[in-house]
């Protein structure tokens, strides 16, 4: 079993606060459009499960967008940060959300374990190092 941790962390403006008790993983890039189109580059993600991330203040300030027919994503209505993506409609993700690493609290004491969507990175960058890189999803 994989080590517990805590997770904690706001938006930019602080109007939403969270924390997740859930195993520790480390952070994963996606690189696909549509989440660089969301964050202006590769979305940084740490994976906790659903029924763990807790609000502590301002869940009433959380908008969703529905991306696609299988995910939403969540943002803060008054600043625009990036909060959460939920493949809600897909059935080996549904129970787990994928939090924006770079809202987390510090020291984090996570690491870059690897990189999906590869095939369809910006081509405004290269993608370095040895980690591991898939041309789409994994699970």
């Amino acid at each position: 079993m994989s080590e517990m941790r805590m997770y904690a962390g706001k938006c930019l403006c602080g109007e939403v606060s969270f924390k997740a008790e859930a195993p520790h993983k480390d952070v994963g890039l996606c690189h696909c459009t549509m989440c660089r189109r969301w964050n202006s580059g590769p979305f940084h993600a740490v994976t906790v499960p659903l029924d763990a991330l807790q609000f502590e203040k301002g869940e009433e300030s959380i908008s969703y967008y529905r991306s696609s027919e299988y995910a939403r994503r969540a943002f803060c209505k008054n600043c625009g940060s990036s909060l959460f993506y939920h493949g809600d409609k897909i059935p080996d993700i549904a129970h787990e959300v994928y939090l924006s690493a770079g809202l987390l609290s510090e020291p984090t004491g996570l690491k870059q374990a690897f990189n999906i969507f590869c095939a369809s990175k910006g081509d405004y960058y290269e993608i370095e190092g040895d980690l591991p890189q898939h041309e789409t999803f994994i699970l």
